[in-house]
């Protein structure tokens, strides 16, 4: 893994695969560290010929922590939206979507395939939007448009994601438990829940970074960043929006009105997959990944 100053901060980030191949940029979602796009998948992706670069965004992992800055209040940052004005926040979902641009100029990537989840979907929409240029094209998975009309996700799912985890440092056995719990919580219905896969995920993650006050921000930005559709309508890089249908945190709907935004995106529904990429599902979604980018080079 390697490091690099983009956007004032410091990046942490991986590669693999051939640098003069073709370049896949993986976009991870809220709190969610690289590793979470898991090396056998990335492999998948650097099979099919091209170069892939995973990297933290900020405020988690091993990039730069903001921890001087306070963790904004989310019904402070509603009600900013709500009356017209600009929610006090840290940083803005913008200001990561210029951490992937000064990434890939970092790494000479004059246009890259971008590929978000969740909140990394919203990041590379932003781009795409903002930065055509440097989008070949976009997948969106399990992602949404910001429409505030859109079904909110299952109460308990929220709850769970939404609730103070116990200090891995403290009582490690009790953080995995809970984020076992979140983990269950999001999958969805096609594959048998992997228990072990879940914590052993868990644990090498808490081991390698954690700050929840990093994750409250994160969220304050996405929160701060409202309706994308105007934006979204803008966007003339390629897209395929991939969803699950049993997505319980970000529901199907969600994916429906971000591919209906896009001028000509295509939807992929896929039976069963929840607010996760299970590694059943590693070869399905890496093939989708890849014959839209090869389609839109």
């Amino acid at each position: 893994m390697s490091r690099t100053a983009v956007n004032e901060i410091e990046v942490e980030f991986e590669v693999f695969g051939r640098s003069d191949a073709p370049a896949i940029l993986l976009i991870s979602g809220l709190g969610v560290q690289m590793t979470r796009w898991a090396v056998p998948f990335c492999e998948q992706l650097v099979d099919r010929g091209f170069f892939v670069v995973r990297y933290d965004n900020r405020d988690v992992g091993r990039s730069t922590h903001f921890h001087a800055a306070p963790v904004p209040s989310i019904d402070a940052v509603v009600a900013a939206l709500k009356y017209g004005k600009t929610p006090d926040v840290p940083y803005t979902l913008r200001d990561m979507a210029m951490d992937a641009v000064g990434l890939l100029d970092a790494l000479d990537i004059e246009s890259g395939h971008l590929v978000g989840r969740s909140m990394g979907g919203m990041i590379g929409q932003l781009v795409a939007a903002e930065f055509p240029a440097r989008a070949t094209s976009l997948t969106s998975i399990m992602s949404s448009s910001g429409n505030p009309n859109l079904p909110p996700g299952d109460p308990k799912a929220v709850s769970l994601l939404r609730a103070v985890a116990p200090d891995p440092r403290l009582d490690e056995d009790a953080y995995l438990d809970h984020a076992v719990a979140v983990a269950r919580a999001l999958a969805g219905t096609a594959y048998p829940f992997d228990e072990a896969f879940a914590r052993t995920q868990a644990r090498e993650e808490a081991r390698r970074a954690f700050d929840p006050a990093g994750v409250g921000r994160q969220f304050a930005a996405l929160v701060a960043d409202g309706d994308r559709r105007s934006r979204l309508k803008t966007i003339v890089t390629p897209t395929q929006v991939i969803h699950g249908d049993a997505d319980p945190l970000v529901p199907l709907d969600c994916g429906k009105d971000t591919a209906a935004n896009i001028h000509g995106a295509e939807l992929r529904v896929i039976s069963g997959m929840g607010h996760e990429i299970p590694p059943p599902l590693y070869e399905d979604i890496a093939a989708m990944i890849s014959i839209w980018a090869r389609f839109c080079e």
